[in-house]
């Protein structure tokens, strides 16, 4: 057994079906909070607010203006809402967590997060803010929420489409969590039982949106893959899907999803005993055709050409993926192999690896 760190982030999760609406007033109390600031969506604010009505007298402001990549325009207007409050309550995907922690990130403030997708970062101390085309990110303990509260009833909504986009999001965090900087056999094992929940849990909500126990089945892996993320870190894969969204626009999920088979293609020849490990959680014997099988039978897009990206586009952020690539990836980045890379992404073309 080789020598190891494992930092076990601090935090409370409670976690099943009517969580939200059975347990979280008394884990907003649980903080002594007698002024809350509400982050969630614009579409979600009704339901958050339903959520809220036990301890409403409490709630003192509401922001609902949270956009994709948290632009800098938009944490600025969300902490100043945060004037005078005591707590931020999420309510919401990974934009409305990232918002929350854009006023943590300067406040202080205490975060309880109720995530409705799958996300992972309401278990992690990541940051992201967008200023133009560049988005920036970090780690600081004060954006990790404290209490996350998941129920799996919140996910029954959220259309099949983007339940699998976000769910093959969580599954680049578990993969990607096998090669990242501080990985270790602790977090590698949360990321296999992460990839399983997730791997049993896709096609079944595909199949069945209302099936409540391969929505919990996705939520569990969810919060697999955000744990082992927060502890591994980010490498490769995530480099470039946050270059992609900050410069394009692009959705978060589904870049992730497209970009993940291409990521996991590449980096199979120098890592094999993390392939091996990826393959058995799948259950497949080429883990990178798998996952680019499975998102194509569950209907996420082709190839990023379909999020509207142009083909001229991708060598426009070769140079900014590659000052950012960790020097100890798996296989050595150089301009064309990542040039391969995103240009079989973008086109959508099935992975190649050396044994295919």
């Amino acid at each position: 057994m080789s020598t190891f760190v494992h930092d076990a982030l601090p935090g409370r999760v409670v976690f099943g079906p009517g969580a939200a609406r059975n347990a979280l007033a008394a884990e907003v109390g649980a903080f002594g909070a007698t002024r809350v600031l509400l982050v969630t969506s614009a579409a979600g604010a009704g339901p958050a607010r339903e959520l809220c009505a036990p301890f409403a007298d409490r709630v003192a402001a509401t922001f609902s203006g949270v956009r994709p990549h948290v632009p800098v325009e938009v944490a600025e207007r969300a902490r100043a809402a945060a004037a005078g409050a005591d707590l931020v309550l999420s309510v919401g995907g990974g934009s409305t967590t990232g918002t929350a922690k854009a006023v943590a990130l300067t406040t202080g403030l205490p975060i309880v997060a109720v995530p409705t997708t799958y996300a992972g970062s309401e278990v992690t101390p990541v940051w992201g803010l967008t200023e133009g085309s560049r988005k920036t990110t970090g780690t600081d303990p004060r954006v990790l929420p404290r209490t996350v509260v998941y129920d799996p009833d919140l996910t029954l909504t959220l259309p099949p489409r983007l339940s699998v986009a976000s769910g093959l999001n969580a599954m680049a965090h578990c993969v990607e969590a096998f090669w990242a900087p501080r990985r270790n056999p602790v977090s590698s094992a949360v990321a296999a039982d992460g990839i399983r929940h997730l791997a049993a849990g896709l096609p079944a909500v595909a199949a069945d949106p209302a099936d409540g126990d391969a929505r919990a089945a996705l939520l569990l892996g969810a919060y697999l893959a955000g744990s082992a993320f927060a502890v591994a870190g980010s490498g490769l894969h995530h480099k470039i899907c946050h270059v992609l969204g900050g410069a394009f626009g692009l959705p978060h999920a589904e870049t992730h999803a497209i970009v993940l088979p291409h990521v996991l293609a590449f980096n199979a020849s120098g890592a094999p005993g993390a392939m091996s490990r990826i393959a058995s959680a799948l259950g497949q014997d080429d883990p990178a055709r798998a996952l680019h099988r499975l998102g194509r039978e569950l209907g996420v897009p082709a190839g990023l050409r379909e999020l509207g990206l142009r083909e001229a586009d991708v060598d426009t952020v070769l140079d900014d993926v590659l000052a950012l690539a960790p020097a100890d990836n798996p296989s050595p980045v150089t301009t064309g192999g990542l040039r391969t890379l995103l240009h079989a992404a973008w086109a959508g073309t099935a992975p190649a690896t050396e044994d295919s």
